[in-house]
């Protein structure tokens, strides 16, 4: 049996994405990782940082985004699927650059890789998700943050990056530009695994949490959209976190791969502990009304079910 790991970025070291570690995460258990960076700004050490691991494992492949053919973040779609062409194991290791596995978590998908590895009815492998929000003791639950996801495949061609890479959908005769489609697309059928995705893609230095708001926003929004943002000062100053502690605490152990990368953490005097919900930005979606009342029916009166969730996938029994 082979796995092979794969991720794409763009800017990522400039944008304070742990791409270096997460990568690192899952060497241990992949026998490649095929990493397609795009074409960074000057000033990005994106390719450098992945270079420096100086594992014979890694592949880098190297391309130039085009925003034009691939709008609303067609481009992470197309991107990642470059990336998953490149593979050449059974099972295909999805990572995102914020995305990190905690190594207790390793023996496990091994064993569940090769108990199903001949069991064709499974196309891929669902993990939990933990979203860390402001710094690494605080995460976000609330009803508009995904529970669930996709993150290792089969490897088969009919299996594409869906939307803007969050997912995965088997699109037979894909057209190769058209990730957005729903019309003869599939749900791939996953076994839930027993296992996290830490995601610290909303933990950095609020100024750069900033930037990389506006990086986002132009991969997915129209030029005018972004005019108009950059023009209310959308992009500037710092990102207000809001109060950390309405959020869950996080008292388990972060990935070894992280330990570095967190000893860099000094922006507590930039974040709020206490108080009131901001009023001089746009509230985030989880700070509206309407979905707080929600996560409190969820958590307080239906056991953590949630109302309405969307499920990319089809659940098979183990």
């Amino acid at each position: 049996m082979r796995i092979s790991g794969f991720s794409m970025a763009k800017n990522a070291a400039k944008l304070y994405y742990p791409l270096k570690q997460a990568i690192m995460s899952v060497l241990p258990v992949v026998d490649e990782f095929i990493v397609v960076i795009g074409d960074c700004d000057e000033d990005d050490r994106t390719r450098e940082e992945v270079s420096a691991i100086r594992n014979n494992k890694i592949k880098i492949i190297d391309t130039v985004w085009d925003l034009q053919k691939y709008p609303r973040g067609m481009e992470h779609a197309h991107q990642t699927d470059i990336a998953m062409r490149e593979c050449s194991g059974d099972w295909l290791f999805y990572l995102q650059s914020d995305e990190v596995v905690h190594e207790k978590y390793l023996p496990h998908i091994v064993h569940i890789c090769e108990k199903y590895l001949d069991n064709k009815n499974v196309e891929g492998f669902l993990f939990n998700y933990r979203h860390f929000w402001g710094d690494y003791d605080h995460y976000q639950d609330s009803h508009c943050w995904y529970r669930k996801e996709i993150r290792i495949i089969r490897n088969d061609p009919d299996i594409h990056s869906w939307e803007s890479a969050q997912s995965f959908r088997k699109i037979p005769g894909f057209d190769g530009v058209s990730y957005r489609q729903k019309k003869n697309t599939f749900k791939l059928k996953v076994i839930g695994l027993d296992a996290y995705i830490y995601h610290y893609g909303w933990v950095r230095p609020p100024v750069l949490m900033k930037q990389k708001i506006k990086a986002i926003n132009i991969i997915h929004q129209d030029r005018q959209k972004i005019d108009a943002l950059e023009n209310s000062g959308a992009f500037t100053g710092n990102y207000d976190y809001g109060p950390l502690n309405r959020l869950p605490v996080f008292k388990e152990t972060h990935p070894g791969v992280m330990k570095d990368w967190i000893a860099q953490f000094d922006w507590k005097d930039q974040l709020r502990y206490s108080g009131g919900l901001s009023t001089n930005r746009p509230k985030h979606k989880h700070d509206k009304l309407k979905f707080r009342i929600i996560s409190f029916i969820e958590k307080n009166m239906l056991g953590g079910r949630r109302l309405g969730e969307f499920k990319n996938y089809i659940l098979v029994k183990k």
